[in-house]
């Protein structure tokens, strides 16, 4: 029997935990929303929430409006972001680059034409793109600054790997890290890590067996993946990663 895929706002609030916890977007109570994350809140006082994350929120938005759904916190949309669908083909390249013209220029600083050539070039209202074309590390890479720009780039995407061992709280997970060659950012050597999957009991996945497919992002277990989602999230970083790689010049 296949699962029944959690309400939207849930599975926004395990992606959107994480980073939250570690100070770099969201409201400033990140104890509350890994409660919440765990154990699950009202769709309306996750959607409260949910909106505070300045750099999720517009695109959740722009996947909505694209593909008239009314909800931006829609179980469909909330995957195309974090993991990718079919809803990220209906979001117009054009609409994509007004968005983040109308949304981030101002907050980036510097010259944010690179941004807009990388979502005229095939870029997606998808996670993966606003960590590597907007965010500024991969332009740091590129600039000759080593160590952790690559590790920002690596945690902060939503990554897949496959569970080894469970203690406890701790999760050893084996995956493929981001590394640069020349001026390509792509996909490197397996690498063994741990992650949290909770923090003293509490978190988003039980039942983890050695063999299971996970999503992560920064040092947390998100979810268990199938087969149809993982493969989704390898095409979709993929992808995102030929963008940022076809810009003719470094960002």
């Amino acid at each position: 029997m296949t699962a029944r895929p959690l309400p939207g706002p849930l599975t926004f609030a395990r992606f959107a935990y994480p980073p939250n916890a570690l100070g770099y977007c969201g409201p400033a109570d990140p104890d509350s929303l890994l409660q919440a994350a765990a154990e699950g809140a009202t769709a309306r006082e996750l959607s409260v929430v949910a909106s505070c994350f300045a750099g999720a929120w517009p695109y959740l938005n722009l996947i909505s409006s694209s593909n008239g759904i009314e909800d931006p916190l829609d179980s469909r949309v909330v995957d195309a972001y974090w993991i990718g669908n079919s809803l990220l083909e209906r979001v117009p390249t054009s609409a994509l680059a007004t968005q983040l013209q109308g949304s981030f220029e101002g907050r980036t600083g510097g010259d944010f034409a690179s941004v807009t050539e990388a979502a005229l070039l095939g870029g997606a209202a998808h996670h993966s793109f606003h960590v590597f074309a907007v965010y500024p590390w991969l332009a740091m890479l590129r600039a000759g600054m080593d160590g952790a720009p690559l590790n920002v780039l690596d945690q902060c995407r939503i990554r897949w790997g496959t569970v080894r061992s469970v203690d406890g709280d701790i999760v050893t997970v084996r995956g493929r890290a981001l590394a640069i060659e020349g001026r390509l950012l792509v996909e490197g050597a397996e690498r063994v890590e741990e992650a949290r999957r909770s923090l003293d009991g509490i978190g988003f996945t039980d039942d983890l067996a050695p063999g299971d497919a996970v999503a992560l992002h920064w040092d947390w277990v998100c979810q268990r993946l199938s087969s149809g989602p993982l493969r989704r999230l390898r095409s979709w970083t993929g992808r995102m990663l030929q963008v940022v790689n076809a810009l003719p010049a470094p960002q």
